[in-house]
């Protein structure tokens, strides 16, 4: 039995534009256009969920999905410095910031560690069973974790991986093995839908 399992990262919006932490900021005119734009090239799914976050929740609206919250795959946990720019915090907190960077088990701002959110991103990922099709619209954060955990990453390359807004990325497997398809952008030509839905 395979699951597959299809990560749609949010639409832009004005924290992502200014490199803030995490904060529940909604999606912006063009952020909305975007997803509604993108909507045709969503693939089809037996499943639909999106995280509990404000910018996921508007982008699923707008992407057209039938999808409900899915309070586990809620962002990156960031505590204090939530919301707040990461200059802003890097002038404050520079010794943080870098123990954060640079220890996966490190959590300054008290909040989650990376290891706790790779963690939860995997355990989500890994209940998921059967011959399955999940679409899950998610933060980037999440994606990066997924990814993570389903290949059996460093942690540490979780700061290698770019998700930008309105990707796909695509899992394909069952628990202990995962196979990657990575950020495909939701627009293209008239025959994309058939190949996102996987036809032969």
């Amino acid at each position: 039995m395979t699951v597959r399992v299809m990560l749609i990262s949010p639409a832009m919006n004005a924290a992502l534009r200014e490199a803030r932490f995490a904060g529940d900021a909604v999606l912006d005119a063009s952020g909305a256009r975007a997803a509604r734009l993108a909507a045709p090239h969503v693939p089809d799914a037996d499943r639909m969920v999106h995280g509990p976050s404000e910018r996921c929740a508007r982008t699923a609206e707008a992407l057209g999905l039938q999808s409900v919250d899915e309070p586990s795959v809620y962002d990156w946990e960031l505590g204090r410095w939530s919301g707040a720019r990461l200059d802003e915090v890097s002038a404050r907190e520079p010794e943080e910031v870098a123990a954060w960077l640079g220890d996966p088990s490190a959590a300054p701002h008290g909040g989650e560690s990376l290891l706790g959110l790779c963690a939860r991103a995997g355990a989500w990922l890994d209940a998921l069973t059967g011959d399955v099709r999940v679409l899950a619209v998610v933060e980037p954060s999440l994606v990066r974790a997924a990814v993570v955990h389903a290949l059996a990453l460093p942690p540490q390359a979780f700061w290698r991986l770019d998700v930008a807004p309105l990707t796909l990325t695509e899992l394909t497997g069952r628990s202990g093995r995962w196979n990657l398809r990575a950020g495909r952008q939701l627009t293209g030509g008239p025959g994309d839908r058939e190949a996102e839905r996987g036809s032969p």
